[in-house]
């Protein structure tokens, strides 16, 4: 639980919200994956959607995960909602 709990906190979500993350990801990965399996038997067919999601996914989780996350310093932080801009 320990390590759990340091995850979420070290990318700043609920389990909630890094459950819906994670689900996203899941599925665009399987989509993604079998856009490589069907390219596999047929190259003219999706070229460059797999390096396309892949590069999706990396600019989600890694470039702009900060905008995504909620202030250390937020009250409701550890919350399923993010701040409203207004």
């Amino acid at each position: 639980m320990n390590r759990t709990k340091s995850h979420l906190n070290s990318v700043g979500e609920s389990y909630f919200q890094h459950m819906r993350h994670a689900l996203s990801f899941t599925w665009s990965m399987l989509a993604a994956s079998l856009c490589c399996l069907i390219h596999a038997f047929a190259p003219s067919l999706f070229q460059k959607t797999g390096s396309q999601v892949v590069a999706r996914l990396y600019d989600r989780m890694v470039v702009n995960r900060s905008k995504l996350a909620p202030a250390p310093e937020t009250p409701d932080a550890d919350r399923n909602s993010l701040p409203i801009k207004g």
